[in-house]
């Protein structure tokens, strides 16, 4: 801590602070000191509050004056005070939050012992200790802990609603060294990384130590707000306290908010206002040419009139506009107030948001919910554990070009041969069974052994029983269906797999770990068998392995006529392949790999070339399938969503034909749409830019013949093009199949198939801004269902800014369409 003291950044000119910030935290609008001024500032935003105190303004003027001033300076400040109130009550809520949070306990190494502290007296630099069930205070690198390989479990919901455990590990050299508190207290290790940033599943640094470099990544990170399970004691290192962790940097700051019916509020007072400002002007124009037409025939009055015309008539228009100050009446607003109280009140006693499992009824945190409710127009939605169960089950496989079906339930179990089956697993098949159990095959054991050994799945043995814990579902459907087959994952360390074949124990020594990620689809571990030999396992997207396919053959279309044939049935797939490395080859490129492990720029791309150089030439053995079905009431809810005219925007990342049979599956697609896939976007797109000079030359209705009127339609996109289509410069081009440029679409239950064009599409210099927005906003009245990535590190901010585009080319859409 002292040595982390030490270090100053510049604010300004000479005013310095400590470079690494402390771990208090506050998520509040206001204090005690800006409450006032901040709440008035922001009140003030309202052109009603703005228009009142004019007209309080001209009341005080006791020539123009129709009511004593207060009268309505009384219901003004009463209209201010219950909404400062409001405010108030919201950010009390905020403040008592925060102070329960940095008043949290935990334990921290104080000298040679770990004393119990609060979260807000962390600093970077501290070690932590942490058990089981306890909420991680800060963003730590996980320096050892009681589970085998010091590995850690942790539970990430409260970050990304992912209720599945993850598990971190800490490096090898600490695993080894720090295994009592004493040597823990005399650690003296560095760590170098990356400056604060919000990329929650992105981390690069390492670990200097006794004079050498140990790599850390994500694997290694354990993230503020995480929860700790399974897992009796760990020990972390602070990296990032307080507002540097990554999930106060996705927070962001709080900012004033506007409906849309306070924006329209806005205007409709501005232009009652400005008809106010015609309507005395014109009266007072008409009083002007009375009053002149009286006094040239009664002239013995004039002696009575000591103000000059001027100044009679700029009274008289200010007197006018007092008298139509009714024209927007000061209670509505009040009584608006109270009708935000009371709805947000008959939330929290709606007995249909009540969740009777878990006892949990409505709660409104916010009195201005309903409001904030009733503007939304889009839904963006994850369909896997969003829409579906996120319970995978086996369904079928193709290995060796023949596939495999389950079999209608017998009752006798044909797995008791084997002590470590699964009997949640429903999947039977008496012919692959025997093929496995003849183990004459070569390429039915090379699958097996792949889902056996190429995931990140951990095991526990509890009672006699092995419990698998697994960051994904579909790792764990594969890993139970390769163990009643025979093929039974028993153990894992940091460097070696266990697996039990068919009731022979064999150890696998683990070389080196390539996980998957959106970039590359596809997951693959290098070992070296009991025999020697060394080995690449690798199973990923179905467009990505056959790329690296040494050869394509009869065996490999027949899988490729699986994989569509499954797509169909909404199963999620995935290929399996492997292939055998020579010695030689592979001593190179540790090496090379090692040096890319230590960098602390660029890293991910130079390991991802590395990876990609061993990657190839691989020998298809198969594929999976898999089967994710749909939560009850989704069809329902969407149902419901379509009646308040709310677009659901889906994301996946399965087979773009799988995507479009759960559209229709959960009736966001029906039959009377018209789907929209990347070639028509393509034609559209160039409609648009020859309607755009047919508009020019003074030629319409091209596009209208192109998009018929009433039409429903829906979007079916690719990760990819969406981000070609909105970051590629003007005038650029989208690559077709044949390119050195085509990129493969992105997914992780088997990618997708990128359908472009049959050759380069020119987006000219007016369509590649707009041309997407004008195609959807003019006649997309329905869901989109968005064929994208799992877990993409920019796909959301090209959502936002897609959507964001979307409206403000609205006016242009209605001229055009």
């Amino acid at each position: 801590r002292s040595y982390n003291n030490q270090f100053k950044e510049k604010v300004f000119l000479c005013w310095q602070r400590k470079k690494y910030k402390r771990n208090v935290i506050h998520t509040t609008k206001y204090n005690v000191f800006s409450f006032l001024p901040l709440n008035l500032y922001e009140q003030f935003h309202r052109m009603s509050n703005l228009y009142f105190l004019l007209i309080i303004i001209l009341q005080g003027i006791p020539e123009i004056s129709t009511l004593p001033w207060f009268t309505l300076f009384a219901p003004l400040v009463g209209l201010l005070t219950i909404r400062a109130t409001r405010d108030l009550v919201d950010d009390i809520g905020r403040h008592r939050s925060d102070r329960n949070i940095n008043n949290r306990p935990c334990q921290i190494l104080m000298g040679k012992s770990f004393l119990w502290r609060k979260w807000k007296n962390l600093c970077v630099g501290d070690v932590v200790c942490l058990h089981k069930d306890s909420i991680v205070p800060a963003d730590l690198v996980l320096l050892a802990s009681t589970e085998p390989s010091s590995l850690c479990y942790v539970e990430t919901a409260d970050i990304d609603g992912e209720t599945n455990l993850k598990f971190r590990q800490a490096p090898t050299i600490t695993h080894h060294e720090l295994t009592s508190i004493r040597k823990m207290a005399s650690f003296q290790g560095k760590v170098v990384c990356e400056e604060p940033n919000s990329r929650m599943h992105h981390f690069v640094g390492c670990l200097e130590w006794k004079g050498k470099k140990y790599p850390l990544d994500s694997g290694n990170i354990l993230l503020r707000g995480c929860k700790i399970r399974n897992t009796d004691t760990c020990y972390g290192l602070v990296i990032y306290a307080g507002f540097d962790t990554k999930i106060m940097k996705n927070c962001g700051k709080i900012h004033l908010k506007r409906t849309k019916i306070d924006h329209l509020m806005n205007r409709l007072v501005v232009l009652i206002f400005l008809s106010m400002v015609v309507i005395s002007a014109v009266l007072t124009l008409g009083f002007r040419y009375k009053v002149r037409e009286f006094k040239a025939k009664h002239h013995y009055v004039s002696a009575q009139h000591v103000r000059s015309e001027a100044t009679q008539t700029f009274f008289i228009f200010w007197g006018f506009l007092v008298l139509l100050s009714v024209m927007v009446p000061m209670a509505m607003f009040i009584l608006a107030e109270f009708i935000h109280l009371g709805n947000s009140i008959f939330i929290n006693w709606d007995e249909r948001m009540y969740y009777e499992p878990q006892d949990l009824p409505a709660k409104a945190r916010s009195t201005s919910l309903n409001d904030l409710l009733g503007q939304v127009e889009y839904i963006f939605s994850d369909k896997t554990g969003t829409l579906t169960q996120n319970v995978m089950t086996f369904k079928k496989c193709c290995i060796n070009g023949v596939i495999y079906g389950g079999a209608p339930p017998r009752p006798e179990d044909p797995y008791l041969w084997n002590k470590f089956a699964d009997g949640k697993l429903h999947f039977r098949n008496a012919e692959l069974l025997q093929a496995v159990r003849a183990n004459q095959d070569q390429r039915v054991r090379e699958f097996w052994r792949v889902l056996a050994i190429c995931h990140t799945v951990m095991v526990q043995e509890k009672n006699n029983q092995l419990l698998y814990q697994a960051a994904s579902p579909d790792e764990e459907a594969l890993v139970t269906a390769a163990r009643n087959f025979g093929y039974v994952f028993l153990a894992r360390t940091q460097n070696s797999i266990t697996v039990m074949e068919l009731g022979e124990e064999r150890v696998y020594q683990v070389l080196a770990m390539m996980d998957f990620n959106s970039l590359r689809k596809r997951m693959s571990v290098l070992v070296r068998n009991p025999e020697g030999s060394i080995y690449l396992y690798t199973k990923g997207a179905d467009t990505v392995i056959y790329e690296r396919l040494q050869k394509k053959g009869l065996m490999e279309r027949t899988t490729e006529e699986a994989l569509a044939s499954f797509a169909e049935q909404t199963l999620r797939t995935l290929c399996v392949a492997c292939k055998e490395v020579d010695e030689d080859m592979y001593e190179e490129w540790r090496q090379r790999h090692q040096e890319a492990s230590v960098l602390l720029q660029n890293r991910a791309h130079a390991l991802h070339q590395v990876y990609e150089e061993l990657e190839q030439n691989l020998q298809l053995l198969g594929a999976t399938a898999i089967e994710d079905r749909l939560q009850d009431g989704v069809l329902d809810t969407i149902k419901c969503l379509k009646q308040g005219n709310i677009k659901v925007w889906v994301l996946t990342g399965d087979k773009q034909e799988t995507a479009v049979n759960i559209g229709f599956a959960c009736q966001l697609l029906s039959e009377n749409m018209i789907i929209l896939e990347e070639k028509e976007i393509v034609r559209i797109l160039e409609v648009y830019w020859e309607s755009n000079n047919s508009l020019q030359g003074g030629k319409k209705g091209h596009l209208k013949k192109q998009l018929p009127l009433q039409v429903k339609m829906a979007l079916v996109i690719n990760g990819e093009f969406l981000v070609k289509g909105l970051d590629r410069g003007t005038g650029q081009e989208i690559p077709g199949r044949g390119d050195p440029e085509w990129v493969a679409g992105r997914g992780h239950a088997g990618g997708a198939e990128q359908r472009l064009c049959a050759g380069p599409v020119l987006l000219p210099a007016a369509a590649a801004a707009g041309a997407w927005p004008l195609v959807l906003h003019a006649r997309l009245q329905v869901p989109a269902l968005l064929y994208l990535q799992d877990a993409g590190q920019h796909d959301g901010p090209d959502l936002v800014r897609f959507l964001q585009r979307l409206h403000l080319m609205s006016p242009v859409c209605k001229e055009i369409v």
